[in-house]
C-alpha cells in the first residue's frame, strides 16, 4: 500500500535550543520531545519520570463521592454487588480489576459479562433482571453503561442501584443512575478525559481506597491490568495515561499476575502450555527468563495479549478470561489460557476466511468497487470477527468500512475507519436507519431491522462520498524530522528509548533520511530485505530491516538514490546488540 508521508512542522525553534540546553539533548530529540508538548524542564522531568504520585485526586471526577458513598454503605451493610462489565479487553479487565480487589475484602461480590450474541454490547436486561432475581442491591458497570437509559430506568424501578464507570462519550441524556463516572461528561471537570474503562474502575478503587483509609499500596499491583487495557483499547498514552501505562508495563515485565503470565508464555509461543504445567522446573526457567529479558511493550499487549483475552468473547464467554485474569495459581492460569488459545486459533480460522469473503465480494460487485465506503452483508458471517474483517478490508481498499452480520433477527456490524475520518459521525447521519450505535472516531457498533442494510449502505455511501476529502484516500505515514546517519548512535537511541512507553498521543518516532543508496542487500525468506544504506559526507552505515519488501530488492541493487522512512530499534542475536533500522516506507526518486 502506498503512503502519504506527513512530515511533522518543525518546534518553535527557541523553544527547541532552549530545551536542548537546558536537559542536555541535541536538538533533534528537543525538537520532538517539543512536537509532544514537553517545552520546559519540569515538562520534561515529568515525561522521563513518570511519577504515581501526580496522578489526579480520583474526587475531581463527577458524582465519584457519591460512587464512593454507596460502595462504602454497601459494604457496611453486607449487600450483594455485582460488578458488570463488557466483552471486550478494556471490559474484561475492568472487571478482573474491580471485582479482584473487592473479592479481597468483602465476600458478597461476583461479577456478569453479557453474552456477546445473545445480549450484544453493554448493559442488557438479562444481566439488570439476573441481578434483581439473584437478590443484588448495587451494580457497577464498567466500560459501558453510558447510554443505557432504558436498562437503568429498569434497575430503578426493580430497587437496583447503578454506579456507571464508562469512558465513551455520553449521548446528550444521561442514565438515571445514582453516580455516573465519566470523564466525558460535559459537566465533569476532571483534568484528563482519556482513561480507559478500566482506567475509569481503578479511579473508583483508589477513591475508595483514600476514603475508607485503606493501605494504598496495593494499587500498584491493579496496574498491570490497567496498562493492557490502554493498550488494547487504543486510548492516548499521554498525561495521566503515560504515568498508569508506565508502572504497568513495569508491573508486567517484573510481577505480572499469573494470568498474564500465563498469556505472555503463550504469545512468546516457545514452548507448548502443556509442557509447562507438565514440567515445573521449565516453568520456572521460562517465568525467570521473561523477568530477565523485561521486554513487554505496549506492541505486545496489542498483537499478543489483546487478542488472546479477546477471542473468548469473540468465539464464547468472556467470562472465560475474566476467570484467567483472576487466578491466583500459575498452574491454574496456565490452564485456562490452554483453552484461551484454543479458542484464539479457531478465531484466526474465523477472521481469515470471513476475510477472504469480504474480499471476493467487493471484487465480484463491479458496481462497488469505485464507492468511497464498504459496507457488506452476509448472514452467516461471525459476529465475533467481524471489526477484525473491517480493519482487514481497509488494508485492500483503503476506504471507511462496515462489516455486518445477522444476529437475533437484526443486522449487527462493527465500523472501522481511514486516517481523520470520523466515522461515528458518518453513521450518526444514517441515524434514522439504525436501532442504536455508539463508539467513537475510528470504530464504532451498530443495530438496523435486516430490511434497512441496503437503504443504510446506499445512505451511508452518500454521506461518506460527501465528507470523505483527498487526504482521507490514502494511508498516512507521520514523519518526525529527517536524519543524517552520523546522528544514529547509542546515546541518541537511548534517550529515544526512555520516551516510551509508546501509542496514541506519543507514537514510536519514524524518522527519514534522504538521498541514501543501498549496499550488502539479502533477501529473507523470500519476502523481507536485510541491506545497509550509505548517504554522502556520513560515515554510518546502519543496518535496514524491511519487512515485505522483497519486490524491491532490484530496485536497491541499482544503487538508485531514494528516501527511507524508519523507526530506530536495538536487536540483540547471540548477546551481541547493534542498532538497527526497521524500514516503515522507501520511495525512490
Amino acid at each position: 500500500m502506498e503512503f502519504r508521508w506527513e512530515i511533522k512542522s518543525k518546534a518553535d525553534q527557541a523553544t527547541v535550543q532552549s530545551l536542548s540546553s537546558e536537559i542536555n539533548v541535541n536538538p533533534t530529540l528537543a525538537n520532538l520531545l517539543a512536537n509532544r508538548g514537553v517545552n520546559t524542564f519540569q515538562q520534561a522531568k515529568d515525561f522521563f519520570r513518570p511519577d504515581l504520585d501526580k496522578i489526579h485526586s480520583p474526587f475531581l471526577m463527577k458524582d465519584m463521592d457519591k460512587a464512593v458513598q454507596r460502595l462504602v454503605e454497601a459494604v457496611d451493610k453486607e449487600e450483594k454487588i455485582l460488578v458488570y462489565g463488557d466483552y471486550d479487553v478494556d471490559g474484561t479487565t475492568a472487571v478482573a480489576l474491580f471485582y479482584g480487589f473487592l473479592r479481597e475484602i468483602y465476600p458478597h461480590v461476583d461479577f456478569y459479562i453479557p453474552d456477546r450474541y445473545q445480549e450484544g454490547y453493554g448493559v442488557s436486561e438479562k444481566g439488570v433482571r439476573y441481578a434483581a432475581e439473584n437478590g443484588f442491591k448495587l451494580i457497577v458497570s464498567l466500560d459501558c453503561g453510558i447510554k443505557a437509559l432504558e436498562k437503568i430506568d429498569l434497575a430503578n424501578s426493580l430497587g437496583l442501584d447503578f454506579i456507571i464507570c464508562d469512558h465513551h462519550t455520553p449521548g446528550e441524556i444521561l442514565p438515571k443512575a445514582l453516580a455516573v463516572l465519566d470523564p466525558k461528561r460535559k459537566d465533569c471537570s476532571y483534568p484528563y478525559k482519556e482513561l480507559s474503562g478500566c482506567g475509569v474502575g481503578f479511579k473508583l478503587i483508589q477513591a475508595f481506597t483514600e476514603r475508607t483509609g485503606k493501605n494504598a499500596s496495593h494499587l500498584f499491583g491493579l496496574l498491570d491490568l490497567v496498562a493492557v487495557s490502554i493498550a488494547a483499547d487504543i486510548v492516548p498514552i499521554t498525561g495521566e495515561n503515560r504515568i498508569l501505562a508506565h508502572y504497568g508495563l513495569e508491573r508486567l515485565n517484573n510481577n505480572p499476575r499469573p494470568g498474564l503470565m500465563a498469556l505472555i508464555l503463550a504469545g512468546k509461543g516457545q514452548r507448548s502450555l502443556q509442557d509447562l504445567q507438565e514440567n515445573r522446573q521449565l516453568l520456572q526457567r521460562e517465568m525467570l527468563q521473561l523477568k530477565s529479558d523485561k521486554d513487554i511493550e505496549i506492541s505486545d499487549i496489542v498483537f499478543r495479549i489483546g487478542p488472546r483475552i479477546n477471542a473468548s468473547g469473540r468465539l464464547e464467554h468472556a467470562k472465560a478470561s475474566v476467570e484467567l485474569l483472576i487466578s491466583k495459581d500459575i498452574q491454574d492460569a496456565l490452564s485456562r489460557a490452554e483453552d484461551v488459545e484454543d479458542v484464539n486459533s479457531a478465531r484466526k480460522n474465523f477472521d481469515e476466511n470471513i476475510t477472504k469473503e469480504a474480499i471476493q465480494m467487493i471484487e465480484d460487485r463491479e458496481q462497488i468497487k469505485p464507492y468511497k465506503s464498504t459496507v457488506l452483508y452476509k448472514e452467516d458471517w461471525h459476529k465475533g470477527v467481524i471489526g477484525i474483517v473491517a480493519s482487514r478490508c481497509i488494508e485492500q481498499y483503503y476506504r471507511p468500512t462496515i462489516i455486518l452480520t445477522e444476529s437475533n433477527n437484526k443486522a449487527t456490524g462493527s465500523a472501522r475507519s481511514v486516517y481523520d475520518f470520523d466515522i461515528y459521525e458518518a453513521i450518526n447521519e444514517c441515524s434514522d436507519l439504525l436501532e442504536q450505535f455508539g463508539g467513537h472516531k475510528y470504530a464504532a457498533g451498530l443495530t438496523m431491522e435486516l430490511d434497512k442494510v441496503k437503504a443504510f449502505q446506499e445512505k451511508f455511501e452518500e454521506v461518506v462520498s460527501r465528507r470523505i476529502s483527498e487526504i482521507h484516500k490514502k494511508p498516512v505515514l507521520e514523519v518526525d524530522d529527517e536524519l543524517e546517519l552520523d546522528q544514529i548512535n547509542y546515546k541518541f537511541y537511548n534517550i529515544l528509548r526512555q520516551m516510551a512507553p509508546f501509542g496514541p498521543g506519543n507514537t514510536e518516532p519514524i524518522f527519514c533520511a534522504n538521498q541514501v543508496y543501498a549496499q550488502n542487500i539479502k533477501v529473507l525468506k523470500d519476502k523481507h530485505l536485510k541491506f545497509e544504506i550509505v548517504q554522502d559526507g556520513q560515515v554510518t552505515t546502519p543496518v535496514c530491516i524491511a519487512f515485505g519488501f522483497a519486490t524491491y530488492y532490484e530496485m536497491l541493487r541499482s544503487k538508485m538514490r531514494f528516501n527511507i522512512a524508519f523507526e530506530v530499534r536495538e536487536n540483540t542475536f547471540r548477546n551481541t546488540s547493534s542498532l538497527q533500522l526497521y524500514v516503515k516506507d522507501i520511495k525512490f526518486d
